[in-house]
C-alpha cells in the first residue's frame, strides 16, 4: 500500500457538499482531521472555498496532501461533474493520485449490519440505490422509480426524509447516512494504480449542452 498520509475527500453527488481532510496511519487507520457537510446544490460556488477552509481547520496545506478521493456517483450530471473535475484539477496541480469511488459505497461499506439499502435522490421522480450485506455491495448502483427498487426489506435504510414515503422497502431502522470522509476513504482502493475517473450518471445528463 502506498504511503499516503494526508488525504482530501470530496463528494458532490448528492444534495450535500462533502469535503474532508484525513490522516492515514501506517496501518491504514483513518483519523478525520476536519470535515464539512453542507446541504446545498451550490456545489460549484462553494467547493473551492470549502476545501480551503477545511484544510485550514485541519492544519494541512495543499502541499501536504498525498492523494485525493472523490465520489463518482451515481448522481445528477450538474453536481457530480463539479466534484470530479475539481478533484482531478487538484490532483494534477499537486502531482498526486486521485481515486474515484462509488458514492453509495461511502455509506454502505461502513454499515455493519446484515443488510443495508442506500437511496439518494436522482430527481425526475427517480432514485439511485445500492444494496449491501455485511459491508459488501451485492446489487446496484441502479436508478429507477422509488416504488421499483428491487429490494423488499433490509435492516438499515439510508434515505433522505423526503423520499421515504415513496419507497416500498421495509426496514428495521430508517435514517440518512450521507457520504462522509471516513467512508469515502474506506471505499478507495489505494493498492490499485490510479485510473481515469468515470462518472456514474446511470442515465442521460440532466443538463444537456446546446446543439
Amino acid at each position: 500500500m502506498p504511503d499516503l498520509k494526508f488525504v482530501l475527500a470530496i463528494d458532490t453527488a448528492t444534495d450535500e457538499l462533502v469535503v474532508g481532510v484525513a490522516k492515514r496511519g501506517e496501518d491504514g487507520a483513518v483519523t478525520v482531521l476536519a470535515e464539512s457537510a453542507q446541504a446545498t446544490r451550490a456545489h460549484n460556488e462553494l467547493l473551492v472555498p470549502t476545501v480551503e477552509a477545511t484544510l485550514q481547520e485541519a492544519g494541512v496545506t495543499y502541499a501536504d496532501l498525498d492523494a485525493v478521493v472523490v465520489g463518482c456517483g451515481p448522481g445528477p450530471f450538474t453536481g457530480l461533474r463539479v466534484g470530479m473535475a475539481s478533484a482531478s484539477a487538484f490532483a494534477q496541480a499537486l502531482k498526486i493520485p486521485v481515486y474515484g469511488v462509488v458514492t453509495h459505497d461511502a455509506t454502505g461499506l461502513t454499515v455493519d449490519t446484515p443488510s443495508c439499502l442506500v437511496v439518494t435522490d436522482a430527481r425526475r421522480r427517480e432514485v439511485y440505490w445500492a444494496h449491501y450485506e455485511r459491508g459488501h455491495r451485492v446489487a446496484g448502483p441502479g436508478v429507477c422509480a422509488p416504488s421499483a427498487v428491487p429490494v423488499d426489506s433490509v435492516d438499515v435504510l439510508s434515505c433522505p426524509e423526503q423520499l421515504r414515503d415513496q419507497l416500498t422497502v421495509t426496514a428495521s431502522e430508517v435514517t440518512y447516512l450521507g457520504p462522509r470522509t471516513a467512508g469515502l476513504i474506506a471505499a478507495a482502493d489505494f493498492d490499485a494504480p490510479p485510473a481515469p475517473l468515470v462518472p456514474l450518471y446511470l442515465r442521460r445528463p440532466d443538463a444537456m449542452p446546446p446543439k
